[in-house]
């Protein structure tokens, strides 16, 4: 793991992007990662990994806005990250309403 010096990146290939991440994470930490080191493998790692340290990967001035705002903590429990308020994106606010309306479209469609 990454005391050995390896660094993990979350993915997947669900038709509503991001929703699957969350059984992504939860067996991140069902192989023993803890929640921070989960999350870290769907954000700072990529950042790293892609060469985008310097503009992406955490919550920082001058860095991209992209953010999922939650109702409960993921460090208590990796369940939490199902919890989304709203999302950021690009700076913009995406509220809850127009996600749940974004999730029923791809279900509509014959997503997940």
């Amino acid at each position: 793991m990454s005391s050995l010096g390896n660094r993990f990146l979350a993915g997947c290939d669900g038709l509503v992007p991001g929703f699957c991440l969350h059984d992504e994470l939860e067996w991140f930490t069902k192989a023993g990662f803890s929640p921070l080191q989960a999350l870290q493998t769907a954000t700072i790692n990529p950042a790293r990994f892609l060469g985008r340290e310097d503009r992406q990967g955490a919550v920082e001035v001058g860095k991209r806005a992209d953010l999922v705002l939650l109702n409960a903590n993921p460090l208590v429990d990796i369940h939490n990250v199902a919890a989304i308020e709203d999302v950021v994106v690009r700076g913009r606010v995406v509220a809850k309403l127009e996600i749940d309306k974004i999730v029923a479209s791809h279900r509509r469609a014959g997503g997940k």
